[in-house]
């Protein structure tokens, strides 16, 4: 499990950010209007609450910084050292005491001014105090701006470092530049670090994972060392040296034989015994890479010589551990990131190594005694001299060897098409499983027309029989139909049945020739406007001579379509109470009489609402205006509440959202 996770620290803003975010904050948090006419208490608390609110969030971004940032002397000493090497430790602690002072500083002039606050006299007096107050917090914060933006490049550099857990089981490569480390960790894990024909392509430590016996590996490519004195390493070289001298790994020394690296042997032979000394109490293999360009036996006596003192002092770590000195498997590797050759045996060495040292750690330590003493193996002993293997039946040894026979003997299609050839090249052949009477006849062409017929027709053997069972349903089905197209032809019926049938059958044709008639009728026609009847052809003369023809008498007729083209009007010798009619009987009056005849020939008075129609159930005008009064006033209280009925549940609302929301206007105050 990673204890270390630098991607999650907050970001640090600059000054300049951090001051517009708190000021912004305290803007939009606290209390902004207040006015001179409220009480001194008031006022002073107002001013008091911004100033704290400040502060406060002063202090808790402050603190976030300082917190989130790890401190160099509580850390793993790999990453102390490591962020040491990176950024130099007194530059960073300086930073962040900055940053810790100025959170200081601003909690002491927030209390000050919180105390004078506290004896403001007047509304202009607090917010003097308030503006200064607020001027020297962002006064404390523009002095620390330059350890903000150094505490932003480290955080932005240390989200960049790889996650290495220095307390799991870990593989290190070291040696000289270009001598095959990044080649051999893209090998073996799913890392990507970049391969280049220079030196120093890989600059910091880039992490790798592999498996070996169910377990989880981390390796680790470190940068190349040069061999020059310590305080000479750069940066670069310092990170190989920092992850050598703080983690418990299993180290594998590089050590390129063929000289392509740009390095000599010797040079190689100096470097380890310059850093000898971090490789103690851990697991050391020599490992000769690019043995595909010269094998081991092909160098040189002074070379081989150089590497046999490697090797032995390889194989003291080796005794360090409990091994034995005499067996050398192990200590001294050869591969070939080229070809692969001998990629797979130096990571399996080096995990076997790592895994033993570890294990033999965990049995020397305390807690292994308390464990083992919750334990107990238990070991049976033989009772006598007779030995009793296992029983296992017979049947189950034939049925095991029998499916171990199929899966021998048994072939895919997978298989038979790559043995032919492959995919394009093979063609299935789907015949072979066809079940028939004869093996031989499954490879046999199937014609498809044979004496002039078609096969598939002829496929079923009783195809014949099936035909004629189709044409016996055919007819079945024909009959049936018929009987239901049966149609009562009178045969069958009795002498009373005869005589209701051709009654209904009279009575059915009357039917139709009454409708046939009626169709046929002047009264079903279209009226013929006179001025498309211009000949004269349509009139009440010729329906009268036609009407007599009939044996009909036109006279009801004649006078009715006359009435037809009378206006409508009020009549004249309509029966009512009329006064202008009674005015214009008794007087003689020629105006009286002709505004009789205007006020008959317009539309009928309209009725005033006192008058009594017959069914209302009023005895006279005076009891309807008297009810007419008495409904209004019942039904008042029920306007003023403006509801349609009694059953209506609708409350109007009190306060429009239109007129009591939104932004003032100067001077409209009258609303709140």
């Amino acid at each position: 499990m990673v204890q270390y996770n630098f991607k999650k620290i907050t970001v640090v803003p600059n000054g300049k950010d951090f001051i517009d975010i708190i000021l912004s904050r305290t803007q939009r948090q606290t209390p902004t209007v207040v006015h001179k006419g409220y009480a001194i208490s008031r006022l002073r608390q107002f001013y008091m609450r911004k100033v704290k609110y400040t502060q406060q969030n002063f202090h808790e971004k402050l603190s976030t910084i300082i917190d989130e940032f790890p401190r160099l002397d509580d850390i793993h000493p790999f990453y102390g050292d490591l962020l040491h090497v990176l950024y130099n430790k007194d530059h960073y602690k300086l930073a962040l005491g900055q940053v810790n002072t100025a959170r200081n500083v601003i909690s002491k002039i927030a209390k000050d001014y919180v105390k004078m606050l506290k004896y403001g006299d007047s509304l202009y007096r607090c917010k003097c105090l308030k503006v200064a107050a607020l001027g020297r917090m962002c006064t404390v914060i523009k002095r620390i701006g330059p350890s903000l933006a150094y505490l932003e490049q480290i955080r932005q550099h240390m989200a960049r470092l790889p996650s290495i857990d220095p307390n799991t089981r870990t593989i290190l490569i070291c040696g000289y530049p270009n001598v095959g480390k990044s080649s051999f960790i893209n090998k073996i894990t799913r890392a990507d670090v970049d391969v280049q024909p220079y030196a120093f392509t890989t600059k910091s430590l880039f992490v790798g994972h592999t498996d070996y016996k169910y377990l989880r590996y981390q390796v680790i490519d470190t940068p190349g060392i040069l061999d020059r004195p310590f305080e000479d390493h750069n940066i670069i070289e310092m990170c190989s040296i920092t992850a050598l001298a703080h983690l418990r790994a299993a180290v594998l020394f590089f050590l390129d034989i063929s000289g392509s690296c740009g390095y000599s042997i010797a040079q190689q032979a100096a470097l380890f015994d310059s850093i000898k000394s971090l490789f103690m109490n851990k697991p050391l293999i020599i490992v000769c890479n690019k043995t595909d360009l010269l094998p081991l036996e092909g160098i040189s006596e002074e070379d081989m010589k150089l590497v046999m003192e490697m090797k032995a002092e390889a194989m003291k770590t080796l005794v360090g551990q409990g091994g034995e000195s005499a067996e050398g498997e192990g200590v001294l590797l050869t591969m070939s990131t080229l070809t692969e050759e001998g990629v797979i045996s130096v990571k399996n060495a080096a995990c076997e190594r790592l895994l033993d040292q570890r294990v033999e750690l965990k049995m020397k330590s305390k807690k292994m005694n308390d464990c083992l003493n919750r334990f107990h193996v238990a070991i049976p002993k033989p009772r006598d001299q007779r030995e009793r293997p296992p029983c296992i039946p017979q049947a189950v040894l034939e049925a095991e060897a029998k499916q171990a026979a199929e899966r021998e003997k048994r072939k895919t299609e997978k298989d038979l098409e790559d043995e032919n050839g492959g995919a394009g090249v093979y063609a299935a052949n789907l015949r072979k499983n066809y079940i028939l009477a004869n093996d031989e006849w499954k490879e046999d062409i199937l014609p498809e027309i044979l004496d002039g017929h078609n096969v598939y027709d002829f496929v079923d053997p009783d195809i014949l029989q099936r035909l004629e069972e189709l044409e016996q349903e055919e007819g079945i089905r024909q009959a049936e139909e018929d009987d239901d197209d049966f149609e009562m032809d009178g045969k069958e019926l009795t002498p009373e049945e005869q005589a209701a049938l051709a009654e209904i059958r009279k009575k059915k044709s009357l039917l139709i020739q009454q409708h046939r008639m009626k169709k046929s009728t002047a009264e079903s026609r279209p009226t013929v406007p006179r001025k498309f009847d211009k000949d004269r052809k349509y009139t009440a003369e010729r329906m009268g001579r036609q009407l007599s023809a009939l044996g009909l008498d036109p006279a009801r007729a004649i006078s009715r379509s006359r009435s037809r083209g009378f206006k409508r009007g009020r009549s004249l010798d309509r029966e009512g109470n009329n006064d202008y009619n009674a005015m214009d009987v008794g007087q003689p009056n020629k105006k009286l009489r002709t505004r009789s005849r205007s006020m008959s020939r317009s539309r009928s008075r309209s009725r005033p609402p006192s008058e009594v129609v017959p069914g209302e159930g009023f005895k006279d005008s005076a009891q309807k205006v008297k009810a007419i009064k008495i409904a209004k006033k019942s039904v008042r209280k029920r306007n003023k509440d403006a509801r349609r009925g009694e059953a209506d549940r609708v409350i109007p609302t009190l306060k429009p959202k239109h007129l009591f929301s939104g932004k003032r206007s100067t001077g409209k105050t009258d609303r709140r």
